[in-house]
């Protein structure tokens, strides 16, 4: 990615102050997690198209994957707290010129998809994690 991007990205989490940069970028990231997990690349005509749900979802996938047991916290330190914080990121980058957004998606489409606290929750997760010895 150019440089100007990281600035644009930076300069974005700078003058909206509610979330961390790191959350801009991660944010970014799991778009490009959530395309590949529905297959989205592979079909042209709604190539990185991803409804708020599903980009929701895609998130929470790419959180635990990247964070395990820590998501809930590393969330929260950037100041994510709900998936409307999720849409709140997706329009500012939207508005920036930096994704892009079709004329059916809403940042409604971020509201309440779940509860952070369980779908983050560390003890959930880490279960989850766990290998049955007959599995090794």
């Amino acid at each position: 990615m150019p440089d100007d991007f990281f600035q644009q990205v930076e300069q974005l989490a700078e003058q909206d102050g509610r979330y961390g940069r790191e959350a801009y970028f991660f944010v970014f990231a799991a778009l490009d997690h959530t395309v590949r997990a529905l297959n989205r690349a592979e079909e042209p005509e709604i190539i990185g198209n991803v409804t708020g749900q599903e980009l929701a979802w895609g998130i929470a996938d790419y959180t635990r994957e990247q964070y395990g047991p820590m998501a809930r916290s590393v969330l929260s330190y950037w100041g994510l707290n709900a998936t409307l914080d999720f849409g709140h990121i997706v329009f500012s980058l939207i508005d920036a010129g930096l994704m892009r957004q079709t004329e059916n998606d809403s940042l409604k489409d971020f509201a309440n998809v779940y509860d952070f606290d369980e779908v983050f929750d560390s003890k959930r997760i880490q279960n989850e994690l766990k290998i049955p010895i007959e599995q090794i």
